[in-house]
């Protein structure tokens, strides 16, 4: 049983990052239809929140309250400035986002430059399982990751904002007839998108390489989340992650990571030719 156990273990890291870093990406791409390609840079600005915090005397604690905030505040305002006059052009609003991606990889190469940055995590060492030893931060992420996403799952289908934000998407102007602004509403939940992807950020810093593009790593791998799961569909981000994340951790132990990485991708358009609308549709 005890060979078995790193395997599992391996496999629920994944799907708990997974589940956070997608769940960002399913609020503003499934839910606002909005196609983010800078959605794998709040990712790295959250990892090179923790390396500014930590190089300042702070700690991991400290990085994980500021992360979203930083997170928030950046999406927030590129909301206002720039994705709010793409909604109504996806060409558009890829073209914006893809360019924004660059930016910001550039900016962050230029500040903190090109080398992987140190960070650390807060639990050293590892801890006996079934008579395995398993690192202590990784099951610390499976648990955290867990909690945010099932905090999330209750922000959205039990809070006045996420009940706001449902029926902004269904329709706008109805929304607006009920005394709902849907442009105040679309920029919280961009800026609420952000933010979690910069939490994900944080706690995937400890485990990989800290660098201006680590980001584009998970972009790919979100998007295919969010559409095998069910575009729109919390529930979907949870079977998408558990789908590719099993996949790929099972496959890395057969032949090389970057080998099943891409068997994963073709699994999931293949999935998705038969089922297009996802494992749970919305």
């Amino acid at each position: 049983m005890a060979d078995y156990i790193p395997f599992v273990l391996n496999a629920l890291t994944l799907i708990s990052l997974l589940m956070v870093v997608s769940m960002g990406l399913a609020i503003i791409f499934g839910l606002m239809n909005v196609i983010n390609l800078a959605h794998g840079e709040f990712i790295t600005i959250g990892a090179f929140t923790l390396v500014t915090v930590q190089a300042a005397g702070g700690s991991f604690w400290l990085a994980l309250l500021i992360a979203p905030a930083v997170g928030y505040i950046i999406g927030l305002v590129l909301e206002r400035l720039l994705i709010a006059r793409v909604y109504a052009d996806p060409l558009h609003a890829i073209l914006a986002t893809w360019g924004l991606s660059l930016i910001i990889q550039q900016v962050l190469q230029l500040v903190f430059g090109a080398a992987p940055q140190p960070v650390t995590g807060p639990f050293p060492g590892s801890v006996e399982l079934f008579g395995a030893n398993y690192p202590a931060y990784r099951l610390f992420l499976i648990a955290v990751s867990l909690a945010i996403f099932a905090a999330t799952v209750v922000l959205f289908r039990k809070t006045r904002f996420g009940l706001d934000l449902r029926a902004s998407i269904q329709s706008a102007e109805m929304a607006s007839v009920m005394g709902i602004d849907p442009a105040r509403i679309n920029a919280r939940a961009f800026a609420f998108g952000a933010a979690l992807a910069a939490l994900a950020g944080v706690l995937l810093a400890p485990l990989t390489s800290v660098t201006a593009y680590m980001g584009i790593n998970y972009l790919a791998r979100s998007f295919f989340v969010v559409l095998v799961g069910g575009a729109g569909s919390v529930g979907g981000v949870a079977a998408g992650s558990g789908l590719i994340g099993g996949l790929e951790t099972f496959l890395s132990y057969q032949i090389p990571a970057t080998m099943a990485q891409a068997l994963v991708l073709i699994m999931a358009v293949v999935i998705l030719r038969f089922r297009p609308k996802g494992i749970v549709p919305a």
